[in-house]
């Protein structure tokens, strides 16, 4: 119960943390100029998000089967991210829509889905948890 509360709040944050940094106003954000390093955060943000919702749904289910906690999970993860590109080009003045994020984002959740497997592959560390 107490880590299903914990993964719930990791998530949650986690996704609080994306909101921010994505809605947040482009001017206001430190410019780095590292070619491509906005992809990158992309992709780690939503590596990140898919781990932690994936945690809280194969918690809550409490299953063996963690397939529909992975679906479930890549799925809220593309979801989230083309909602936030549709925030950014409809409700914010510094911020356009970019397909190019939606398809980094699309690549950290991917990233995330073949670790999870990976990982269970060779450690069994998901029935552990």
């Amino acid at each position: 119960m107490v880590r299903k509360k914990v993964f719930l709040v990791a998530a949650l944050f986690w996704s609080g943390v994306i909101l921010f940094f994505c809605l947040e106003n482009a001017k206001d954000i430190p410019q780095i100029s590292l070619p491509y390093i906005d992809k990158f955060v992309h992709l780690v943000f939503h590596f990140v998000f898919t781990t932690l919702w994936f945690l809280y749904f194969k918690k809550r289910w409490n299953s063996s089967n963690y397939s529909n906690s992975l679906i479930l999970s890549f799925g809220f993860s593309l979801v989230f991210g083309i909602s936030i590109e549709l925030l950014q080009q409809y409700v914010t003045l510094t911020r356009s829509a970019d397909v190019i994020d939606v398809l980094a984002n699309t690549i950290g959740a991917s990233l995330a889905i073949i670790s999870i497997i990976l990982l269970n592959s060779y450690y069994r560390i998901i029935d552990k948890i």
